[in-house]
């Protein structure tokens, strides 16, 4: 008799729109040949790596990157995933942080940082023998500054989401019809993005943010980040409902004490709440890649 896992059980049925999706990108993936996939663990690269899997089978490879920016248990959790979806998995080091250009961290520091990730890939065709790369980018991401995506050009990287018109919500659902646990993880973008431009980005800095984010999530938060600004300062981001916990005794009195703990001089929490790329609000609007979304 088969058994059906909690998650399988109730993953919901696609609507026709959703499932037409579904079947444009695996027939794209198909078109690709052998594929490897640029695989955080996170919803949008596991949504490809699973397509590519279904897709190819053995023709396909999940590949992660690590370096000091891969926060506490991204790792693991991509490895259980991925064994999880029977995806063939390799772990690769990339050296972002021997670029001056990247540690600098100017508003294109993700260029370089991209740049670093696709040509070691591109350099591992033949070893991974495959025929393509393909990232997890979907069709929202067009609408912000993504330095990235020039570099995944420079190197011929492909975007089978964007290309088969799937945006973030269309994902979450396919992920969530597939039964992948990830389906509803909040973004998790790599440790130097909380960084504020200007100020440089070493593995110090790194390390205390990546300390300072799960010290919050053990204490239960989910949707936060941790913002390094000059001089040490802790800019707290989480949603507003979560406001009166952080700032009431004991839980203030710890939070400030561990994050001096972690390097932090000085902690502060923003009263606008949690928001992806907030940092990105820095950056001179003539220099943005793509305009702000609203929010």
């Amino acid at each position: 008799m088969s058994t059906t896992t909690t998650a399988e059980a109730e993953a919901p049925t696609l609507d026709e729109a959703t499932a037409a999706k579904r079947d444009a990108l695996l027939e794209t993936l198909r078109g690709y040949g052998r594929v490897a996939v640029a695989y955080s663990g996170g919803v949008d690269s596991a949504v490809v790596a699973k397509a590519a899997q279904v897709a190819l089978g053995d023709a396909a490879v999940a590949v992660t990157a690590v370096s000091e920016s891969l926060a506490s248990g991204e790792l693991e959790e991509a490895q259980a995933l991925a064994g999880k979806m029977g995806i063939r998995h390799r772990v690769i080091r990339t050296e972002e942080f021997a670029d001056p250009n990247y540690l600098r961290n100017d508003s294109d520091r993700c260029y370089f940082c991209k740049s670093e990730l696709y040509g070691r890939l591109a350099d591992l065709r033949d070893r991974l023998e495959v025929d393509a790369i393909a990232s997890g980018a979907n069709l929202d991401d067009r609408g912000d500054h993504r330095p990235g995506m020039k570099a995944a050009g420079e190197k011929g990287v492909r975007h089978p989401l964007q290309e088969c018109g799937l945006g973030k919500a269309d994902v979450r659902a396919l992920a969530r019809s597939w039964g992948l646990p990830v389906w509803d993880k909040p973004a998790a973008p790599c440790l130097s993005s909380r960084i504020a431009y200007g100020e440089e980005v070493t593995p110090e800095r790194v390390r205390m943010v990546d300390q300072a984010e799960s010290w919050l999530r053990g204490h239960g938060l989910r949707l936060l980040r941790v913002r390094y600004h000059k001089g040490d300062l802790a800019r707290v981001e989480v949603a507003p409902e979560e406001f009166a916990r952080l700032a009431a005794d004991p839980v203030r009195s710890d939070l400030v004490a561990a994050f001096r703990g972690f390097g932090f001089k000085f902690v502060t929490i923003d009263l606008e709440g949690f928001r992806s790329g907030s940092l990105n609000d820095l950056i001179p609007p003539e220099r943005l890649l793509a305009p702000r979304p609203r929010r």
